[in-house]
């Protein structure tokens, strides 16, 4: 059974980096000392993995860095607990397919290791990262995932949208443009959100609260504590045309 801490985001507003949240890590990580940290999504992994260490060194974690060019495989089957960093999810996705390490994740997850990814690494836990706010600098050759959740998260989902959606690009019209060709439920992560993942148990927590979009309904304000377990038992359907109308968000002017 899966145990994971999935974040928006490293540093929430006004605070230092995970200041926010070391203590629901210092949680997750009782009992397990050694850490490996997973930087591939970084354009600069040696500054990331100083910064982890620096912040979790506060808890008595020590962090191991997570070297591409050695064997990543033999690194995760032998770590306590794996952070999988932020950055850019198409890097991320593309250089652990390279390492032939997507798969030795996901099996250590599911067997109990314990996951904790940022940004990039929240991605990384989805089915696919088709909700990624990220350019596609690379192609990973596959939008698939770890499919660690059966639904899709989007981090870093801003604080307040426009009044008029119509009068601009807005995070929400892209999400509903998503749902309008899956059936997948989406959770908008907003920067100092988590969402905390033990078995068949899942809670919202942070600095504020989430979104939740699902197809064919308003969007729901989930405040920090929300117990959203439900989400765990649901069916994702990728690719599976919305047959009515629109939602008015994807109907506003096509730009």
């Amino acid at each position: 059974m899966a145990d994971m801490l999935l974040l928006s985001n490293s540093t929430a507003p006004g605070r230092a980096f995970l200041e926010h949240a070391l203590g629901v890590i210092a949680e997750l990580l009782q009992g397990r000392d050694r850490l490996l940290f997973i930087a591939l999504a970084s354009s600069d992994p040696i500054r990331y993995t100083r910064m982890m260490r620096e912040s979790l060194a506060q808890i008595g974690v020590r962090v191991e860095y997570a070297d591409a060019s050695a064997d990543l495989r033999r690194a995760i089957a032998g770590a306590d607990a794996v952070f999988v960093g932020g950055g850019n999810s198409f890097r991320l996705l593309k250089r652990l397919r390279a390492a032939e390490a997507l798969d030795e994740l996901g099996g250590r997850v599911l067997a109990g290791l314990a996951y904790l990814g940022a940004s990039a690494g929240a991605n990384l836990a989805c089915p696919t990262i088709r909700t990624t706010n990220d350019m596609p600098i690379v192609d990973p050759g596959s939008f698939q995932a770890l499919g660690l959740i059966p639904f899709q998260i989007n981090a870093h989902y801003p604080d307040a949208e426009p009044a008029d959606p119509r009068d601009t690009e807005t995070r929400q019209r892209r999400i509903s443009e998503f749902l309008d060709e899956n059936d997948v439920p989406v959770l908008g992560m907003r920067e100092g959100t988590w969402l905390r993942v033990s078995g068949a148990a899942a809670a919202t927590g942070g600095v504020t609260g989430c979104r939740l979009f699902r197809r064919a309904a308003e969007a729901q304000e989930l405040p920090a504590g929300s117990d959203v377990s439900a989400l765990l038992g649901l069916p994702a359907e990728f690719d599976a045309r919305e047959p009515a109308r629109p939602s008015q968000a994807s109907q506003a002017n096509p730009g």
